[in-house]
């Protein structure tokens, strides 16, 4: 065999060499094996959990915060005039009073209990035909967030006569500060109510006769609510008091707030948000606090006059 046949011979049987036995399956740089199908499905989970799995913590660790830590509560409604105003955007501490850990079940330990004279964000029930109960009176009707002040405390006497709020037989004291409100109704005389020591704003509407409360004691585990906009507040003065179960905790902060009666379907407008970010925001009301004498009444008593 001559030199150039040896060649041709050795190129040929390398070439054989590299190329694919019969039987083998061809590998990649990494020596995976490129073919098998379970390989490449664990590659596409393992690349789909890089880009969701982050997003999937987050909103995990979101709920959790939001069950056991602290929650965003609306204000709705007047009732608490002029503390709060319609469209406050509030921050609700549900750890202090013990927060109900979602699937467990179970109740985590109190900080502190519920006091006198400061707001709290609390559950009630609604029947069918619309009327307000309890919930732990009416446990099959729809929950409703509500907020009001505490005015009364388990083994507490509370009376209301004509607007007067009677705690434990001692009138508390109510000083007119000779200032309006304007609400829906009109106008209202603005007081500063001394509750044991918590200072703040109520309102009081001359052409209201009031809502009355015969004198009664507030039983064990449960608390008696009212709002600041003393004749425009449904409270427990009407559909009676709360178990401290039902009590999501306190106020603690005013993290927005706006003017904003618009419908759902207005809100999709941009020019809506336009509108409302520069024509009905309360700029110096986000982050306010809201304990008893702080900047909520200071501030509620300069918009009186």
């Amino acid at each position: 065999m001559s030199s150039k046949e040896k060649s041709a011979a050795r190129g040929a049987a390398k070439s054989d060499a590299g190329g694919d036995a019969p039987g083998r399956r061809r590998t990649d740089r990494g020596g995976r094996n490129s073919s098998d199908p379970e390989e490449d499905e664990a590659s596409i989970l393992r690349r789909f959990w890089d880009q969701t799995g982050p997003i999937v913590v987050a909103i995990f660790i979101a709920l959790c915060i939001r069950a056991v830590i602290i929650e965003s509560y609306y204000v709705p409604s007047g009732s608490m005039l002029p503390t709060m105003y319609i469209g406050d955007h509030v921050f609700v501490s549900k750890f202090t009073f013990g927060a109900q850990v979602p699937i467990v079940g179970w109740k985590a330990p109190a900080v502190r209990d519920p006091e006198r004279g400061e707001i709290v964000v609390f559950q009630l029930g609604r029947r069918r035909d619309g009327s307000i109960c309890p919930l732990d009176q009416c446990p099959d009707a729809a929950t409703e967030g509500f907020v009001k002040r505490i005015v009364g405390l388990p083994g507490d006497t509370i009376e209301v006569k004509k607007g007067q709020l009677i705690l434990n037989g001692e009138p508390a004291v109510q000083t007119d500060l000779a200032n309006e409100f304007e609400d829906d109704r009109g106008a209202n005389l603005v007081f500063e109510e001394n509750l044991a020591g918590c200072r703040h704003q109520i309102l009081d509407f001359p052409d209201h006769p009031g809502i009355n409360q015969g004198s009664a004691t507030v039983p064990e585990d449960r608390y008696f609510m009212m709002g600041d906009n003393r004749d425009n507040s449904n409270d427990s003065r009407i559909w009676g008091t709360v178990h401290r179960d039902d009590i999501r905790g306190p106020v603690l902060i005013n993290y927005w707030s706006w003017n904003n009666r618009e419908s759902w379907l207005a809100m999709l407008n941009p020019l809506t948000w336009l509108d409302l970010l520069l024509n009905e925001m309360y700029w110096g009301r986000i982050g306010m606090d809201y304990d008893c004498g702080s900047s909520a009444s200071e501030d509620a008593a300069s918009d009186a006059g």
